[in-house]
């Protein structure tokens, strides 16, 4: 395996250190967004309750404890509920930009090096192609076995470990985007129902 990936020449550090960074990123994210699952699941089984009850407290002290984006957003509307309904929608709307980042952590860096390790394999295979003419072009019609050998072995190497990078980040940032995309809503659609509850209460008063 060593000798293989030796033969792909210098293009394949940046290959391998892409293939890592990639691998960290793809950890970290299934981390979170299983953790933030759970964490969410607790969440949005009580808060509602809580809300029904006029148990703020409770609510409150369950959005500390749980530390997720949906949680912070369901916080900052408790805690802004005594103001009036256009000051309370924008600031939930404010947090709720404030915590799409949280979500979006390094997608934009694995979709990059989804790209650039397929453009470093292109580029691995056109500097073997290069060696293999030089090749060529130096020893007559057929060049040096060896030599030929080589260049071509780094032209098909760096070609195969870039899509073996770039691949399972695509398809990584894909997912992820779309897990992105059902927290946002989810999250909208509970402060939503959460600003409905203050609202309602208040009216009630």
């Amino acid at each position: 395996m060593f000798e293989t990936l030796k033969s792909g020449g210098i293009i394949m550090i940046p290959i391998i250190l892409c293939g890592l960074f990639a691998t960290y990123i793809i950890v970290e994210r299934c981390i979170y967004f299983v953790i933030t699952k759970k964490r969410d699941s607790i969440l949005l089984k009580n808060v509602l309750s809580f809300l029904n009850n006029d148990d703020y407290e409770s609510c409150v002290r369950l959005c500390r404890e749980v530390e997720t984006p949906t949680a912070n957003v369901i916080l900052k509307a408790l805690q802004s509920r005594n103001l009036s309904e256009k000051d309370l929608r924008e600031i939930v709307e404010t947090q709720m930009d404030l915590e799409i980042p949280s979500y979006e952590h390094l997608l934009t860096t694995l979709g990059t090096i989804s790209s650039i390790a397929t453009l470093l394999g292109l580029l691995g295979t056109v500097t073997g192609n290069i060696k293999a003419f030089g090749v060529l072009g130096a020893g007559g019609t057929m060049g040096d076995p060896a030599l030929l050998a080589g260049a071509i072995a780094e032209a098909l190497v760096t070609t195969v470990a870039g899509l073996c990078v770039s691949i399972p980040s695509l398809i990584f940032h894909n997912f992820f985007v779309s897990q992105v995309n059902h927290k946002i809503v989810e999250m909208q659609t509970v402060a939503t129902q959460v600003i409905f509850k203050i609202l309602g209460k208040s009216k009630n008063l």
